[in-house]
């Protein structure tokens, strides 16, 4: 028994071994040419953060937990309006939207999680960049944008900036962990269990452009309680383009 504790220790640091390449990965970038010194005058539309939170099963299928959603969404919240004051410039929550208008944020939010997952993928990741994304012109390249439509989002038109916040989090069930460890004795694949994404950009109202992203695939914080929330939101909002919120 001790052997087999020994060899499933011995496993799981060489799974941790294995994924720390993608977790070296860049997490932010600013567009070519943006600046937004703090106490601007500009004025920035926070739009309420799609937060999901649930288990992953054996088979790796995300299964949505509404306990744990609503105590996220309450912590994140409330950690989001106490950070919120150090952004540096006028911030103004996004009015409530109802029907079509509701029905056109969530979109937008889809979107952004999309655009975020592949700035991720292809530009962020150095292994799966585009020609046109590589390292030696990356500041000049990031080029992504959400589309004109979001002038037409509740509350755009009395604001200059939209920030978009989206995070996931899948906890890996009992199964799912046992799976992990016996692909690693078996076959030597090495299987996720678990993940923590986390997507915070700041977008153009009038163009659509994505201006300031912060996005990671592994993110920090069990955002179920106070602290991991907490942790998060900061996370989210490093170098927040003319805040004090500086990384850790």
């Amino acid at each position: 028994m001790n052997r087999l504790i020994r060899l499933i220790a011995v496993c799981l640091g060489s799974l941790i071994l294995w994924t720390s390449p993608l977790q070296a990965q860049e997490r932010s970038a600013v567009r070519a040419g943006f600046e937004l010194p703090a106490n601007s005058g500009k004025k920035i539309l926070i739009f309420r953060p799609r937060i999901s939170v649930g288990s992953q099963s054996t088979g790796g299928m995300f299964e949505p937990n509404a306990e744990w959603t609503d105590r996220a969404k309450l912590n994140m919240q409330s950690s989001l309006a106490e950070l919120q004051q150090r952004l540096g410039n006028q911030v103004v929550e996004a009015p409530e939207a109802y029907g079509d208008d509701a029905l056109a944020v969530q979109e937008h939010m889809s979107l952004f999680a999309a655009v975020s997952e592949a700035v991720i993928q292809y530009q962020f990741f150095v292994g799966n960049r585009l020609p046109t994304k590589k390292r030696d012109n990356r500041e000049g390249v990031f080029d992504w944008s959400l589309g004109s439509t979001v002038a037409s989002l509740p509350g755009a038109a009395e604001a200059d900036y939209g920030l978009f916040i989206f995070t996931k989090d899948a906890y890996g069930s009992t199964g799912r962990k046992i799976l992990q460890v016996m692909a690693l004795l078996g076959p030597g694949l090495a299987v996720q269990s678990g993940e923590h994404i986390g997507y915070a950009g700041l977008v153009d109202l009038k163009t659509g452009n994505l201006l300031w992203l912060n996005a990671d695939g592994a993110m920090g914080g069990d955002v179920r309680e106070p602290d991991g929330a907490q942790k998060r939101i900061r996370q989210l909002l490093e170098d927040f383009p003319g805040s004090d919120i500086k990384a850790e």
